[in-house]
């Protein structure tokens, strides 16, 4: 049996709740792999012997549970990894959330001006960047400033927080998330996918900081 999404509450709560279930199936999957590791043997690995009978010097029935549970573990992942990005919009851009009412043809078009001015205000500017980082090779360099960061635009940040940033990068390990910068007054679109292991420090490799436009 997979795990619970838990149930809407306000937004905040929802995303807290999600990124504990995240943890949650993180810490057991982590568990089921120590399984395989002990029995060094990985997902791929045949649990019979050439005659066909099941391997005598490895725990097959617990294997076999492990790689079961790997399989439900995964799917539960990637749901809840879907939720909590749609749950951070929902906290760092509220008229995300939910489907809106039927409007006017005026008042659309009068959002949809508001959405695209806002969007071409910088939140933020990149102070440095690594070699070979995650932020290198999506082409980030040193003075861009940020326009957009996903679904974060200038409305999502208040204060001199980029807390909301970090939040989207932490859900979005290995997966690819669209930039909007601007670079000596041109504006840019960058794919940028957050990872570990690159050989620095977090999963983008440059420093942002604050930017008042």
């Amino acid at each position: 049996m997979g795990f619970m999404l838990p149930s809407p509450t306000n937004p905040r709560e929802h995303a807290r709740a999600l990124m504990s279930q995240k943890e949650n199936i993180e810490a057991e999957l982590d568990a089921q792999f120590s399984i395989l590791k002990v029995n060094n043997v990985d997902m791929t690995t045949p649990l019979v012997d050439r005659e066909g009978f099941p391997r005598a010097d490895v725990d097959v029935y617990a294997i076999r549970h492990a790689l079961r549970r790997i399989n439900e573990l995964r799917n539960d992942y990637k749901a809840v990894m879907n939720e909590i990005e749609t749950a951070l919009q929902a906290v760092y851009d509220p008229s995300t959330a939910g489907s809106l009412p039927a409007a006017s043809e005026e008042v659309a078009q009068h959002t949809s001006l508001t959405d695209s001015a806002e969007s071409l205000l910088a939140f933020a500017r990149v102070d440095g960047v690594a070699p070979g980082s995650p932020a290198a090779e999506a082409g980030l360099r040193r003075e861009d400033l940020i326009l957009k960061f996903g679904s974060l635009a200038r409305s999502s940040f208040t204060a001199n927080s980029l807390q909301p940033l970090a939040d989207l990068v932490s859900v979005n390990e290995n997966r690819e998330i669209q930039i909007t910068i601007s670079r000596s007054e041109e504006t840019m679109s960058l794919k940028l996918t957050p990872r570990k292991g690159w050989g620095g420090r977090g999963m983008l490799g440059c420093h942002i900081v604050p930017h008042e436009s």
